[in-house]
């Protein structure tokens, strides 16, 4: 039944996808501005959006890991996957972010890259979590797991910062579409497309975040026995 569930879940999800896909490209108008480019945004939004997600499931795991590492150690292991799980899944869909978003500058900007607000405080966000990787994938020691939840919950107060920064300071990037000024908004007929894509991509992001949180979850279990057989030799 579980395996069902799980096969299932794929399928919906990639159903979502080409759906998504379809909307985005076939359905959805071209942008009266910019023309076919503008597309671009169908995967740009929901890749930050996700991307912000996963982290946030980093810092609620870093946060649950630091609460019962002292006194309960195998649900610290749990939540310190979790933290793992979602900063790597988080850094894929930033890295997709950092990607598409100068494509979209360089032909709306006729720039690359500009050191913004937005672009700057995302490209710290990436850089941190990058960092936090790092630190998990070549360090060692028992204290690892520690300074990298420390590292995961310094890295999440950026979260805000990048969501805020086109309000608090004026970008090149632009002002923000839902919820900005006066005047702000999409056109209802893309508005359907851009909600598609959303969901898709959080779905796909969900699967790949289960998968990645399932190995590390073995990973730890392996490690455990390990240590333990060591301990009996």
């Amino acid at each position: 039944m579980k395996k069902l569930a799980i096969w299932l879940y794929v399928l919906v999800t990639v159903a979502l996808l080409g759906w998504a896909y379809y909307q985005a490209i076939y359905v959805a108008p071209n942008d009266a501005m910019q023309g076919e480019i503008f597309r671009i945004i169908y995967y740009h939004v929901p890749s930050a959006s996700v991307a912000f997600v996963f982290f946030a499931v980093s810092l609620i795991g870093s946060i649950g890991y630091l609460a019962s590492r002292r006194d309960h150690a195998e649900r610290a292991q749990i939540f310190d996957a979790w933290a793992l799980s979602g900063a790597e899944v988080g850094v894929v869909f930033c890295t997709v972010v950092l990607t598409t978003g100068p494509i979209w500058g360089r032909r709306a900007w006729g720039i690359w890259w500009t050191w913004d607000a937005r672009l700057t405080t995302t490209l710290v966000l990436w850089l941190i979590y990058v960092s936090y990787l790092l630190l998990r994938r070549f360090a060692a020691g028992p204290q690892v797991q520690t300074l990298a939840a420390v590292l995961g919950i310094f890295g999440a107060i950026d979260v805000p910062i990048v969501y805020m920064s086109n309000r608090w300071w004026r970008t090149q990037h632009p002002a923000p579409v839902f919820g900005g000024a006066q005047g702000s908004g999409m056109d209802p007929t893309m508005v359907g497309a851009l909600m598609w894509n959303m969901l898709a991509w959080f779905a796909w992001g969900v699967l790949i975040l289960a998968l990645r949180f399932r190995v590390e979850r073995k990973q730890q279990k392996i490690a455990a026995a390990e240590a333990q057989a060591a301990l009996n030799a």
